[in-house]
């Protein structure tokens, strides 16, 4: 069994012994279990960490790259690390050092998971979590009770102005699970036994957060600050996805955000606090010289259309225009006159063909001469568009359905 240092101590210098070793057969990678390590192996969402074995007998030492739980005989408690480099010998005193910076992100990520989810059921206790990870700087939070846009930014102020304003520190007491009646707990332990809880609590006394909970956490809440709402989405089973960074990975995300806005800002010869403004602006003048550019082309391909030389073939009056620009296929398309047929190609390789004739089905020629010149496209009686490889053969296999009205 391994004894885990991790809870009982912020020394991130240890010394254990190797108890087993083993190399899997297929990465041959090797993994080492000790009888007590400080590294946090991975577990609640929450990554473990990483670090090194020094050992004197041999003047070895390994990278540990991952640290789990044993998955092969959880009856026997072993924690397994996962070695990049020499492997030292079962019984071998080792000295094991943690990643001091992993685990300081680690704990800012997961004290703001607890804190930002325990914000949310003060804005809603509806507001309930489903799933959490914080494997990443950009952590989730699933949530239940449908929170909308104005929940969110609720419960990101609230917990701003709680870390701002009042100083939250960290008890973990473990205590037997027929006493987790006496504490207010966010959410049901799945624990039992002697359970571990994490606990904010302000300077009266009063908890902030009450949650069971094995991970590593900040001190003091404020030290999980800032913690920032990146967005939010829908996903399977009624769920909302807040994703959200915490501490010095949210500070660097934000600073690096404003520096980009400050760029724009004076590429755009206006204050940060106005660049919102000034995109709005730019954005619609945009919007107004895309619907004059598609003004533009549906004048255009139209009097292209008009000005092509008409062909009579049976009842059928087609005219075969070449449009420079694919946007202007539609306008080339639709207000025909009656009996007329519109065969409208680009280089591009977007064609189509509009009927107002009662005996011509677009659809079905250009589903003909599409499968004749390699292409695919669709649509109904009176307009259809795709796209082919080859348009002299798609032109060629219009021209041969239209000797007879389709």
């Amino acid at each position: 069994m391994t004894r885990a240092l991790y809870h009982t101590t912020h020394d991130l210098l240890f010394i254990a012994r190797v108890t087993h070793a083993h190399a899997h057969a297929h990465t041959h990678a090797h993994e080492v279990a000790l009888d007590a390590t400080a590294l946090y192996p991975e577990s609640g969402g929450q990554a473990s960490d990483t670090g090194t074995l020094r050992w004197t007998d041999a003047g070895g030492d390994a990278r540990v790259a991952t640290v789990t739980h044993s998955r092969r005989d959880k009856a026997a408690g072993l924690i397994w690390h996962a070695l990049t480099g020499d492997v030292p010998p079962v019984g071998t005193p080792v000295a094991g050092e943690v990643d001091a910076a992993r685990r300081w992100r680690h704990s800012q990520r997961h004290s703001a998971e607890h804190l930002l989810a325990q914000a949310f059921v003060r804005v809603n206790p509806a507001f309930t979590v489903d799933a959490v990870n914080m494997t990443g700087p950009e952590c989730t939070l699933d949530l239940r009770g449908d929170p909308a846009e104005t929940h969110v930014r609720a419960a990101e102020v609230l917990l701003r102005e709680t870390l701002g304003r009042t100083d939250l520190t960290l008890e973990t007491p473990v205590v037997p699970d027929h006493d987790l009646h006496r504490y207010p707990l966010r959410r049901g332990a799945k624990v039992s036994g002697d359970v571990r809880l994490v606990i904010f609590r302000d300077g009266h006394g009063g908890p902030f957060d009450v949650s069971a909970c094995g991970g590593t956490h900040v001190p003091r809440a404020s030290m999980a600050a800032p913690v920032v709402i990146l967005r939010t989405e829908r996903v399977k089973g009624g769920v909302t996805r807040v994703t959200f960074m915490a501490g010095e990975e949210a500070g660097a995300f934000l600073s690096g955000v404003y520096t980009d806005a400050r760029r724009l800002a004076v590429g755009f010869s206006v204050p940060v606090e106005r660049l919102p403004e000034r995109v709005e602006t730019l954005t619609a003048e945009r919007a107004a010289l895309a619907a004059q550019l598609d003004a533009l082309h549906a004048a255009h391909a139209r009097t292209l259309r008009d000005a092509s030389a008409a062909q009579t073939h049976g009842t059928v009056t087609l005219r075969l225009v070449t449009l420079p620009d694919p946007a202007g296929l539609l306008p080339a398309l639709t207000d025909l006159n009656p009996g007329e047929v519109v065969v409208a190609v680009t280089d591009a390789g977007r064609v189509g063909i509009g009927s107002a004739h009662p005996d011509l089905n677009a659809a079905g020629v250009l589903r003909a001469a599409l499968n004749a010149s390699g292409g695919k496209g669709g649509g109904r009686p009176d307009l259809a568009q795709g796209s082919t490889p080859d348009v002299a053969a798609f032109t060629h296999a219009v021209r041969g359905a239209l000797t007879t009205p389709a």
